[in-house]
């Protein structure tokens, strides 16, 4: 039998503890054996959750006690370069959930330390392990379309209402949206072409609709709204269909007095500094060109791809179970449909613990690089560049 691998968690949120943590204790091969998190509240209440393992609030203390084989970093973005370059001084394994740092330079250093370290370094690309994605991927490879050229992803995310209430709608945390959500669609993008040079990047974006005027119903004569879903009287009252109140006991009044993070502040009066949609668009040195939208201001959430090659197009909507390919010129049309799938973000969220489970263990060669994470920071910082100077962003001015 393999020797169990000994995991440590950093950042307690819902993604450290409800994705990674909940599929890790499901294993049989590994034990969470430590958590850690600067909210002592909510890292001992979230602990609860994955069987009780040793709880820090300092990530060099954990990596100094405890014999971990590999750590996940999930905490807010701005903090992913700190923390993996310390795992990696300590000789430990890193799983980085996207995106790899908010900035190249960010990105460089944790490439510096992983080559220094000689351990896996991995970046938590997790649409790569997406079923519909993943054919997709053999799609383009067996060449049915051809020789890729454009690519286009539209993604809507009913998620304004969480998005914007949280520490991912402050620069300062994330890096921008371009960073935080692109990053995924901008891999997708190097992916599915095979990674070749982006050259330039191109970016519109702003802020329409979670502003003090957006408030979306009337007010009532001297109560104000806000400043969180839980303490809200419109929220409470069901006026707002915004809200998005937390009262689970992590996120209450004894986890905010401890570090000061509500996680449901009032998307339309908070200190929002990034956008509510755009559209960035990106061209390659060899020719291709891409285009990603998102918008968070919607019924809906999906993400819907067009790919198109010298011999036909593919469509999907992720939310779904087919693709669809059309012929350039005989327009036969190619229906691909996979199995039904279950667990996070179409089926990815298994898929990507695997992988790294598996690399950390020599049994594959790490497919999703820190190179490959610094790429997709890179286009995305370009894009913040982009929206914030109003001009073409070239890579070169960042990569140099």
């Amino acid at each position: 039998m393999e020797k169990k691998l000994n995991f440590g968690i950093v950042g307690t949120g819902l993604r450290g503890i409800c994705c990674f943590g909940h599929h890790l204790k499901e294993r049989s091969d590994c034990v969470i054996k430590a958590v850690c998190d600067v909210n002592e509240v909510r890292a001992k209440i979230m602990a609860e959750k994955i069987g009780k393992p040793a709880v820090y609030t300092d990530l060099e203390e954990m990596l100094g006690k405890e014999k971990l084989d590999a750590v996940i970093i999930t905490t807010p973005d701005a903090f992913h370069e700190e923390c993996a370059v310390k795992a990696l001084k300590h000789k430990v394994n890193v799983l980085i959930d996207k995106p790899l740092a908010t900035t190249v330079k960010g990105c460089r250093n944790i490439i510096r330390e992983a080559k220094r370290s000689g351990k896996v370094a991995m970046i938590g690309f997790n649409l790569r392990h997406a079923p519909l994605l993943m054919k997709l991927k053999s799609i383009v490879d067996e060449g049915v379309l051809g020789k890729i050229f454009l690519a286009e992803n539209r993604e809507f995310y009913d998620g304004g209402r969480t998005y914007m209430a949280r520490w991912n709608g402050r620069k300062a945390s994330s890096g921008g949206l371009w960073i935080h959500k692109g990053s995924h669609d901008f891999d997708i993008f190097n992916w599915l072409f095979n990674f070749p040079k982006p050259y330039k990047v191109t970016a519109f974006a702003g802020m329409n609709v979670f502003r003090p005027e957006g408030i979306p119903f009337p007010l009532e004569k001297g109560i104000r709204p806000g400043p969180c879903c839980s303490e809200c009287h419109y929220a409470k009252n069901g006026v707002c269909r915004d809200a998005a109140a937390y009262t689970e006991e992590e996120w209450g009044k004894k986890a905010q007095k401890a570090d000061g993070y509500v996680k449901d502040s009032c998307m339309y009066l908070s200190d929002l500094s990034v956008h509510d949609n755009g559209i960035a668009m990106v061209e390659y040195e060899n020719g291709a060109r891409a285009s990603h939208m998102e918008c968070f201001v919607t019924g809906m959430s999906d993400r819907l791809y067009t790919i198109v090659g010298t011999l036909g197009q593919a469509s999907l909507s992720l939310s779904g179970r087919t693709i669809t390919v059309v012929r350039r010129w005989t327009h036969e049309t190619i229906t691909y449909e996979i199995p039904e799938v279950s667990g996070g973000h179409a089926g990815a969220d298994p898929g990507l613990v695997e992988s790294f489970i598996r690399t950390v263990r020599g049994e594959e060669v790490n497919t999703s690089t820190v190179e490959q994470g610094m790429l997709s920071t890179a286009i995305g910082q370009a894009a913040e560049l982009s929206r914030a100077e109003n001009r073409v962003v070239f890579i070169s001015e960042l990569l140099k």
